[in-house]
């Protein structure tokens, strides 16, 4: 029987960036996931959402930009105006924003600009429903930085999907959140052997450096 294939000590996550080799992943940051009813529907996310992440994915955004690191957004969004082609789970969990619609667009504070890519998916990982990853390879993307909503579900499926792909993926733990605080530090502790995990003074502190 063979042993165990030990790791390359000459690969590691712990790299520099790269202008126009990184990108910073915004996922589902838009009105359908964060909207004033959430204050008392859901209001530990809600606090959090707009206490922590949103100002935070605002500052890595913005250095993302000054950097020349590449800003990609995901929304949940339909192709459809009835919601057909989406995903049979997101049919089962009555997931639904219509194409075109005010919940499909991206929060304000972070909305995209010139021409950012933004891609409309329905499933929980961005790799299963956009063409994501085709996209990233013709751009030239190695590293990939992911934030956004919620760290249980498309977070989690993206960082995974992200790095079995071949990615360099880091995870901007404070600049994600799950319904409670309990299921994001438990979504955090089951993905984190798949990517870097840094916090957002650390994630800017990296981004300008790129080079």
């Amino acid at each position: 029987m063979g042993s165990a294939a030990r790791p390359d000590p000459a690969m590691t996550r712990d790299r520099p960036l790269v202008a126009g080799r990184a990108a910073l992943l915004v996922v589902d940051a838009q009105n359908g996931t964060l909207g004033p009813a959430d204050a008392t529907r859901r209001p530990e996310f809600h606090a959090a959402a707009t206490g922590r992440v949103v100002p935070n994915l605002r500052r890595l955004v913005g250095a993302c930009r000054a950097a020349r690191v590449e800003v990609v957004y995901t929304v949940i969004e339909a192709l459809t105006a009835d919601g057909r082609d989406r995903s049979l789970d997101y049919k089962l969990s009555g997931l639904f924003f219509a194409k075109g619609s005010w919940e499909a667009r991206v929060l304000p504070e972070i909305a995209p600009e010139g021409d950012e890519i933004v891609l409309a998916k329905t499933s929980s990982s961005v790799f299963n429903s956009t063409n994501l990853d085709y996209v990233l390879r013709n751009i030239g993307i190695a590293d990939l930085l992911v934030a956004g909503f919620l760290t249980d579900q498309c977070i989690d499926h993206t960082v995974k999907d992200g790095a079995d792909r071949g990615y360099y993926v880091t995870c901007v733990h404070d600049a994600c959140m799950a319904e409670t605080e309990a299921r994001h530090r438990a979504a955090l502790d089951c993905f984190r052997g798949y990517c870097r995990m840094l916090d957002t003074a650390a994630a800017l502190a990296l981004i300008a450096a790129a080079q």
